[in-house]
């Protein structure tokens, strides 16, 4: 569709741009991106012919840009750049109808009836219609970047390239006009080549990136390719982290700050520790990066109060997260920052314990009986669904990595196990030994601060304390439980 073949230009004799080459594919949604300076409005106004080449050419379906006239290339190409005229003595529809200038012939210009027909359609396809009549300069942002979008598209063009489009617009209107294109370049058959500021807005939208700096191209390829860590590190002379989006498969890019803070150990964490016979109860003052299984906060998060709560063995479990909730915040504390789990253990014998290294600390706190131990190999349908019996709460001072979190809850799974086997319990029902409870909870906090553990499997530091201290800390619970449930039997 478009091929940039060597090309350079720039302003007053300066080549901005030089040297660069790429290719945009037919029915493509092209994004280009780069720091401030890199050149990216200079090189959109190359590849349009707003700007003449010093060097190189640029072919749009195979033909030079130079071979087209003015009215060949409008319906062709439309432009949409990071500021436009105003307009102010003029009504939306008189603006969005400019658009339609290079298919008018004769020396008046009139519009013919497929002229209108296709301003009708484009204005209803962005919602331009229902303020037709209005002066533009009485519009939003948001209304008058719709606006300047149709009139871009009533040229009814092959590419539309744009330049930062959402540049000034909040989130909504950002949302809104990228669909609108997503949604437009699939049932129009258009190809879209937009520069973006924002590096993830380019990732969930576009097809392909070319990522450049002052030098020229760094990368192009496919959002999950273009947008390693490494290069945008180095490209914007920043430090990020790169993610993946929740529900898609597109990169996420998080800037990290330079905020220095020395890591506290775990003192605030066994101080703040309370256990009464309703509750288990741990508040930090700082956040803990979370991964648990918890009824309240499960998942991936950032958590500074722990809850694990007792409850009757004749529970109902029917709506068990709705109760957790409830408790929550009758208890004054924040949804968005608690992790809640329930049990119908007797609180009094939980097991506490701490492990302290060198370069590490882990402290674990678990409450554990067998009353539905399950052996999860058997393939037994028949267990009741009864209040969480096992629940491990593992807390670390040092930075996990994401591997490390999975591979430290790899590592206390088979502790607990081990230490089920060690304890002889057995699932009633199958008589074979139990790997754990029907509904078994656990967590794994994390301060992230300190030390960068890249792993957390059992034959690292990270994984050596967390499994023995999972081990013993579930062995101690489970005699408690024992020694109780004698004396009660």
């Amino acid at each position: 569709m478009l091929q940039a073949q060597n090309i350079s230009g720039g302003y007053h004799k300066h080549d901005v741009v030089q040297n660069l080459s790429f290719s945009v594919q037919h029915g493509e949604f092209f994004g280009i991106l780069g720091p401030n300076g890199s050149g990216k409005s200079t090189l959109a106004k190359l590849v349009s012919g707003v700007l003449p080449l010093t060097a190189g050419s640029v072919l749009l379906d195979g033909k030079p840009l130079t071979s087209f006239s003015a009215k060949e290339l409008g319906r062709k190409l439309a432009v949409l750049p990071q500021t436009m005229h105003t307009y102010f003595d003029y009504t939306v529809e008189e603006v969005v109808s400019i658009g339609r200038y290079p298919f008018q012939k004769g020396l008046f210009n009139h519009l013919s009836g497929k002229d209108q027909e296709v301003i009708k359609r484009v204005m209803e396809q962005t919602d331009t219609v229902s303020f037709r009549n209005k002066q533009l300069g009485e519009l939003s942002g948001g209304e008058r970047q719709r606006v300047f979008l149709a009139q871009a598209l009533v040229q009814e063009p092959q590419l539309l390239l744009l330049d930062e489009p959402t540049n000034h617009l909040d989130i909504s209107h950002q949302k809104s006009l990228l669909d609108f294109l997503k949604s437009y370049t699939l049932s129009n058959d258009l190809t879209v080549l937009s520069i973006f500021h924002d590096i993830n807005l380019a990732s969930l939208y576009c097809d392909r990136i070319l990522l450049m700096d002052k030098h020229g191209v760094v990368s192009v390829g496919a959002p999950i390719d273009v947008l390693e860590q490494s290069s945008i590190n180095d490209v914007y002379n920043t430090e990020v982290i790169k993610q993946q989006h929740p529900t898609i498969a597109k990169p996420q890019i998080s800037v990290q700050p330079s905020i220095e803070s020395e890591p506290n150990g775990l003192y605030d964490l066994k101080e703040s520790l309370d256990i009464t016979d309703k509750r288990i109860l741990i508040q930090s003052g700082e956040p803990y990066k979370t991964l648990s299984s918890s009824l309240v906060g499960g998942g991936f998060g950032w958590n500074r109060t722990f809850i694990n709560l007792h409850v009757p063995k004749d529970y109902n479990c029917q709506e068990p997260k709705l109760d957790m909730e409830k408790f929550i915040v009758n208890e004054g504390h924040s949804l968005n920052e608690t992790i809640g789990m329930m049990t119908a253990v007797q609180l009094e014998d939980a097991a506490v314990i701490e492990m302290n290294e060198e370069q590490h600390s882990v402290f674990i706190v678990v409450t554990a009986g067998t009353g539905n131990a399950v052996d999860v190999s058997a393939r037994v349908k028949t267990h009741p669904v009864t209040a969480g019996t096992i629940n491990i709460w593992i807390f670390v001072e040092g930075n996990l990595s994401e591997e490390a979190f999975l591979q430290g809850m790899m590592t206390a799974t088979e502790a607990k196990v081990k230490a089920l086997f060690d304890e002889g319990i057995k699932d009633p029902i199958s008589n074979t030994p139990a790997t754990g409870t029907s509904t078994d909870s656990i967590l794994l906090a994390a301060s992230q601060k300190g030390t960068f553990f890249p792993y957390g499997g059992s034959v690292t530091p990270i994984g050596q304390s967390i499994g023995t201290g999972v081990y013993q800390s579930i062995r101690k619970a489970i005699q408690s439980y024992k020694k109780r449930r004698n004396i009660h039997d």
